[in-house]
C-alpha cells in the first residue's frame, strides 16, 4: 500500500516530507492539498517524494495519487513556534541540513528553549459495552495529558487533539461501513474519545497531542502518542503482547495496542556491543565463529542483548560501516551460514541479536557510486546526494562515504529491500546516523517490522536526542547526553548530583514517559571511561547505567577494564574483579526491577563525609569531596532502593535522609557504619545499593 502513513502533527512553519510507502520506482504519484484552512497558501511539489509546510493553523488533508488508488493524510498544524531550529525538535532537520564542513555536534549543545519546553500525553484504548443494553461496543480511547516538569499549569489546563489514521477511514469506508470520523463523539473535557466498534474495519488507530498554552507564549505541543484497536485473526503483527481484550461467543473480539510502546522484554533489557573486527583475534573468515564460542561466556555476565556493529560486505576500513554490498555478509567475518549460527547460539542462551543498520550512505567503492562519480549520465547519479564541487554530499570530514539521495524511489526500495532481508533473521535494528535519514522513512521502516512482529526493537543513534523520534519511529534513543554528563563527573568538571539533572532533561524537552534509553560510558566511538577518568569513577559511572531508569549497555572489553578503544580484546589479561561486579550489578537490577527503567527516581537529601568517620563537622577531606558522591532513591510500588554512588578514590561514608537497611545488595555484605556524632552512614567504595525501610 502507498499511503505516506499516519498522520503528522506539526507547528506553523515546520517542514515534513511526504513520501510513498513500498514505492515501485516505476510507478506514477502526485501530491496535492485536498483541504487547507481558508488562509492557507500551502503547496505541495510535484515529485514523488516532496515537503510540505503548513503556513497557518488548523487542519490540511493531503492527496496522493498512486498506483493503487487515491489516499489521504490529515496534517494538524498549531500556532508555535517551538519547532524552529531548535536542536530538539520533533524532526531531525536541523541535523541533516549541517553543511559537510561543519563541526560535530558537541553532546553538551545547548538545547535551545523559548519558555516552558513540551508537555506529553499517554493514550490508552479499550473496547467498552455500551450504556444501556443492548448497545453495540465502542471503541474508547482515553487521554492522560502531563504538563511539562517547568509548567506552571495543571494537567486540567491542557487540552487534547485527536486525529484517526486516515488509513482506517479508508479501510472502513471500503467495506461500507460508518466512516469512524463521522460516528466519533469527544468527551466535553477533550481527553475520551468514542467509536463504534461496528465502524472499524480490521484495525482502528487513533493518534493525539497534547497542547499547552503558557501565558505569554505559543502553545507548545507534546510528541504524539497512537494506540490501535484490531479485530482479532491473521492480522499484523500478530505475536506480540497487546494490552487486552474483549468480545464473547456472538460479538467480535478486538486487541488494543499502545503503538509506541517499546517491546515488553526491552523492560528489563541489558545490551553488550561487539565491535566485531576486534572483538576476537582471529583469522580472516573465522570472526563469526569466535564471536558464537564467546557467547556462554557474555550471557553469564548478565547481558540479554547483543549489538554487533556492522556485518555485511564493506570497504576494508575496521568499522564496516562503509559497505559495498548490503545483502551479504562481510568475508572478512565469515560467511552466511556462520551469522545465522552466531544469532541461533545467542538465541539458544536466551538472548537477543540486535543488526546494525546503516541507512543514511554507501562506501564509494559501492557499485552504484563508482558508476556514478564523475558521470552525470549514470542511471546511478541521482541515488546520491551532490556538493557544486562535483563530490557526494557527506557528513564532517567523512571521505570515504556517499550520503544517498532518499528522495530517490530506488534508493527507498533499495533500502526497504534490506530491512526485509535482515530483519527476520534479528531481534531489532540499531539504526546508525537515525538522525540523517528523513523521518517518513523511519516511520516506513517502524511500521513494516511491526506489523510482523510488534516485539521487534528499533534504537536510534541520534546525538543529541530528538523527542520527536520516538513519535512512530524508535522505542530506545541513545542516551549521549548521561554520557557526556558522566564523562563531566569523571573528570571532576561537575558534581555527581549532575547526573540526576541528565535523567530530568529526558522529561523536560518532551520525550514521553514510555520512552527508553540507552546508558552507557563508552562504545567503539569513544575513548574508553576509565583511561580519561580513572578506575575508580569507571566503577561508579558503570554502576550508575545499571542503576538509573534506562537500559544499560557495556561495551565488549568495558567488563575486564580494557584500555583500548578499538584494540583487540585482551581476554588473556581480564580483571576478574572488574567482571565480577559488572556480574554482581546485573544480577542486583535482575533480582529487583525497580531498578529498572519502570521504576521511579526520586532525590534524596545525603551528607558526605570521607572515610573518616571522626571528623567533626565532616567536611571534604583527602580523596573524598562532597561533589564526588550521589545518592537517589528508586522504587517500584513493590520496594524502595537507596543507591549511593561515589566517583572519587577512596570510600566515602554517606548519611541519607530515609531510613534504610544495612546490607549492600550488590555485595550481600553489610556497609552500614556510625560517625563520631552517632549516625549512621552508608559506606561505599564506588555503589552500594540498600533496602529503604519504613514506608
Amino acid at each position: 500500500m502507498h499511503h505516506p502513513g499516519p498522520p503528522r502533527f506539526l507547528a506553523t512553519g515546520e517542514t515534513t516530507e511526504l513520501a510513498p510507502r513500498d514505492p515501485d520506482p516505476d510507478g506514477s504519484y502526485a501530491w496535492r492539498v485536498v483541504d487547507a484552512p481558508p488562509a492557507s497558501e500551502a503547496t505541495v511539489g510535484t515529485d514523488p517524494v516532496t515537503e510540505f509546510t503548513p503556513d497557518v493553523p488548523g487542519r490540511y488533508r493531503i492527496g496522493l495519487d498512486a498506483p493503487d488508488g487515491d489516499h489521504r493524510l490529515t496534517v494538524r498544524a498549531f500556532p508555535s513556534s517551538y519547532e524552529g531550529v531548535d536542536i530538539e525538535g520533533g524532526s531531525g532537520t536541523a541535523l541533516r541540513d549541517r553543511k559537510a564542513d561543519d563541526a560535530p555536534v558537541d553532546y553538551a549543545e545547548p538545547r535551545g528553549s523559548d519558555g516552558v519546553g513540551r508537555p506529553r500525553v499517554r493514550l490508552d484504548a479499550s473496547v467498552e459495552s455500551g450504556d444501556a443494553a443492548g448497545d453495540s461496543p465502542e471503541v474508547v480511547v482515553r487521554a492522560t495529558p502531563t504538563p511539562n516538569p517547568h509548567s506552571s499549569l495543571g494537567a486540567d489546563d491542557l487540552r487534547v487533539t485527536f486525529v484517526v489514521d486516515d488509513r482506517d477511514v479508508a479501510s472502513a469506508v471500503a467495506e461500507g461501513r460508518t466512516n469512524p470520523r463521522d460516528a466519533l463523539r469527544t468527551s466535553d473535557d477533550g481527553r475520551t474519545l468514542r467509536v463504534p466498534a461496528a465502524a472499524v474495519a480490521d484495525r482502528l488507530r487513533v493518534h493525539g497531542v497534547a497542547v499547552a498554552a503558557e501565558p505569554g507564549q505559543e502553545p507548545r505541543v507534546s510528541v504524539a502518542d497512537a494506540v490501535a484497536v484490531e479485530r482479532e485473526g491473521d492480522g499484523p503483527g500478530r505475536g506480540g503482547d497487546v494490552d487486552g481484550r474483549v468480545g464473547g461467543p456472538s460479538s467480535p473480539a478486538f486487541e488494543t495496542v499502545r503503538l509506541n510502546d517499546p517491546p515488553t522484554w526491552a523492560n528489563d533489557a541489558t545490551v553488550y556491543e561487539v565491535y566485531v573486527r576486534t572483538f576476537a583475534d582471529e583469522p580472516e573468515g573465522e570472526t563469526f565463529e569466535a564471536i558464537t564460542d564467546r557467547i556462554p561466556e557474555i550471557a553469564d555476565l548478565g547481558v540479554d542483548t547483543l549489538w554487533l556493529t556492522p556485518v555485511l560486505q564493506h570497504d576494508w576500513k575496521p568499522h564496516g560501516y562503509n559497505i559495498t554490498d548490503f545483502f551479504d555478509v562481510a568475508s572478512d567475518l565469515g560467511d552466511r551460514e556462520d551469522y545465522e549460527e552466531l544469532i541461533e547460539t545467542a538465541h539458544d542462551h536466551g538472548m537477543r541479536v540486535l543488526f546494525d543498520f546503516v541507512a543514511n550512505h554507501t562506501a564509494r567503492d559501492h557499485e552504484w557510486f563508482e558508476h556514478a562519480y564523475q558521470n552525470p549520465d549514470s542511471p546511478y547519479r541521482d541515488r546520491y546526494e551532490w556538493q557544486e564541487s562535483g563530490e557526494p554530499g557527506t557528513y564532517f570530514d567523512w571521505e570515504l562515504i556517499a550520503n544517498l539521495n532518499h528522495s530517490n524511489l530506488e534508493v527507498r526500495r533499495f533500502l526497504l529491500d534490506v530491512i526485509d532481508e535482515w530483519a527476520p533473521l534479528v531481534d531489532g535494528f540499531r539504526c546508525d546516523m537515525a538522525w540523517a535519514v528523513p523521518d517518513s522513512f523511519w516511520r516506513e521502516l517502524r511500521d513494516r517490522v511491526k506489523d510482523i512482529d510488534r516485539e521487534f526493537l528499533l534504537m536510534d543513534e541520534t546525538i543529541p536526542y530528538i523527542p520527536g523520534f520516538h513519535e512512530g519511529m524508535f522505542d530506545v534513543h541513545f542516551d549521549a547526553t548521561l554520557y557526556f554528563q558522566l564523562r563531566q563527573i569523571g573528570r571532576g568538571v561537575d558534581p555527581a548530583s549532575s547526573l540526576l539533572d541528565a535523567v530530568d532533561q529526558r522529561a523536560e524537552i518532551g520525550f514521553p514517559d514510555h520512552a527508553e534509553f540507552l546508558q552507557y560510558i563508552e562504545n567503539h566511538d569513544e575513548t574508553r571511561y576509565r583511561v580519561e577518568c580513572g578506575d575508580a569513577a569507571a566503577a561508579a559511572a558503570g554502576a550508575a547505567t545499571v542503576t538509573l531508569p534506562g537500559v544499560p549497555m557495556i561495551y565488549a572489553g568495558q567488563e575486564i577494564g580494557q584500555r583500548g578503544r578499538r584494540d583487540a580484546i585482551a581476554w588473556e589479561h581480564a580483571r576478574e574483579g572488574v567482571r565480577d561486579h559488572y556480574q554482581q550489578l546485573l544480577a542486583v537490577r535482575e533480582a529487583h526491577p525497580a531498578l529498572g527503567p519502570g521504576g521511579d527516581l526520586d532525590r534524596v537529601g545525603y551528607h558526605v563525609a570521607s572515610g573518616d568517620l571522626s571528623e567533626r563537622p565532616i567536611v571534604a577531606s583527602g580523596d573524598v569531596h562532597p561533589d564526588d558522591v550521589v545518592a537517589f532513591r528508586r522504587s517500584d510500588g513493590e520496594e524502595a532502593l537507596v543507591v549511593v554512588l561515589n566517583f572519587a578514590p577512596e570510600s566515602a561514608s554517606v548519611a541519607v535522609g530515609v531510613d534504610h537497611g544495612n546490607r549492600d545488595l550488590v555485595t550481600d555484605e553489610p556497609c552500614v557504619v556510625v560517625d563520631g556524632e552517632g549516625t549512621e552512614r552508608i559506606r561505599v567504595d564506588d555503589v552500594a545499593v540498600v533496602r529503604e525501610t519504613g514506608r
